[in-house]
């Protein structure tokens, strides 16, 4: 605060002498000028009366005109200059006495002219010799002369003085603008010191909040990795869950099923023929029984597919395919390169196709679709793609569309998901799952083995 407060004095002390010494010198140059002004215009009036002189004596010894017109000029002009003069020296000024002395003189020494002058014109010869040999034009010349000399001096003391008042505000303006650089400088001291303290203490305080955001950064990361983990486990249990319920199903349910389709079997060759309602009655049951195992079957496939356990990944995603096309009625393309994934990695790409088709027949109301895999020597890359709807990437819900567990499922599998939309464009999603060396594969297998095992 003290070196703002400085800083505003020094400025405003700096501009206010500066003002002062504009304002003073501006005045003094204005002085300046004028007095210059009037000293000239003194001189031009010697000048002009000298001419006049020249011109009318000239006239008077040669009787030749043309020595009047230098002289009715510079009477012109001598009219010219007393009336500058009389605007320049006011009545209240000290050289006030002095232009009036000078004006009767330049009246007198005109009319003196004039008279010699008119009696010339008239052939008065003697008259105006006489006025051409007495000393009357002298002493009025030196008159003039003289006046005119004290009014030109006086001018160039006010000369002297203007400048010497302007050498006194150069003066004063440059030691105030010594004044207000030490102000100045003193103020920039404050102010370094000042933020040199602030920026130590910013450093502190930066380094301080840089601690805590890499401590909370830490456990940002730790909770994460653990929801990642458990995220992980909890999809395992789930699938595992699946497993054991796709299994409770075929076992029990379907043993269930089987055995009551084999009583029904069993009374109609026992009741021979029986009534038509009977028979009604047997046969809607057998349906019924055929179709809660048909619906037992579907069932199991969702929670576990058999053809994925049975017949691998390529023949499991045909099927898959197919069973879309016909239950939705979307055309669907495939191109399915064999490839080599242990069997957690295999269910991820099932599950993420099955989940892709879904989203599919939900919400993007395509024309056509298409499933590829492709098998690169490090990498398996699967990609569906439609020409439906399609949606902004950007403003979905991390959510939406079950994209956050395929991409966690993925991810977990230390795969890649990567999906492009636009409204009206379609929508494309590629999965990006690495390759196992063969001992990791080898072993893998066998750790799923054991666990299927027990």
């Amino acid at each position: 605060m003290i070196g703002l407060a400085l800083a505003l004095l020094a400025a405003l002390v700096l501009i206010g002498i500066n003002e002062a010494g504009y304002s003073r010198s501006n005045g003094a140059l204005q002085q300046i000028e004028q007095y210059t002004g009037t000293r000239n215009t003194v001189n031009k009036l010697l000048q002009h009366v000298l001419d006049a002189e020249t011109g009318s004596r000239g006239y008077l010894l040669t009787g030749d005109p043309r020595y009047l017109e230098p002289y009715n000029a510079a009477l012109a002009e001598i009219t010219a200059n007393l009336d500058a003069l009389a605007k320049a020296y006011p009545v209240n000024t000290p050289e006030a006495g002095m232009l009036v002395q000078l004006t009767r003189n330049v009246q007198r020494k005109l009319a003196e002219m004039d008279l010699s002058v008119r009696m010339r014109k008239q052939g008065n010869e003697e008259a105006w010799k006489f006025v051409l040999l007495t000393d009357v034009g002298k002493e009025h010349m030196d008159a003039i002369r003289d006046q005119a000399g004290r009014l030109s001096d006086s001018a160039t003391a006010r000369m002297v003085d203007a400048q010497h008042q302007v050498e006194h505000t150069l003066g004063l303006a440059r030691g105030g603008i010594a004044v207000v650089t030490l102000a100045a400088l003193l103020a920039f001291a404050l102010y370094l010191r000042q933020t040199t303290r602030l920026k130590l203490a910013g450093e502190q305080q930066q380094a301080a909040l840089q601690q805590e955001r890499d401590l909370l950064e830490s456990q940002v990361r730790e909770r994460t990795a653990t929801l990642a983990q458990l995220a992980t486990h909890l999809q395992q249990v789930r699938e595992e869950e699946r497993g054991h319920l796709a299994r409770e199903l075929h076992d029990e349910l379907g043993a269930l099923l089987t055995a009551a389709k084999l009583d029904v079997a069993r009374l109609k060759s026992k009741l021979g023929t029986p009534p038509p309602e009977v028979t009604q009655r047997l046969q809607h049951l057998t349906e019924s029984l055929n179709s809660g195992i048909a619906l037992k079957r579907r069932i199991i496939e969702d929670l576990r597919p058999s053809s994925l356990s049975n017949l691998g990944l390529t023949a499991a995603l045909e099927i898959l395919a197919r069973e879309f096309s016909e239950r939705s009625g979307f055309e669907v393309a495939s191109s399915l390169e064999s490839v080599e994934l242990d069997e957690q990695a295999q269910l991820t790409v099932y599950r993420t196709v099955q989940e892709s088709l879904t989203n599919i027949g939900k919400y993007a109301e395509p024309k056509q679709v298409e499933i590829s895999v492709r098998d690169y020597s490090n990498h398996v890359e699967v990609e569906i793609r439609d020409d439906g709807k399609g949606f902004d990437v950007r403003a979905a819900k991390p959510s939406t569309h079950g994209l956050a567990g395929m991409r966690h499922r993925v991810e977990a599998a230390g795969g890649r998901l990567v999906v492009q939309s636009a409204p009206g464009r379609g929508t494309r999603i590629t999965a990006t799952m690495p390759k196992l060396p063969a001992a990791a594969a080898a072993a893998a297998a066998a750790s799923s083995n054991a666990t299927a095992a027990a």
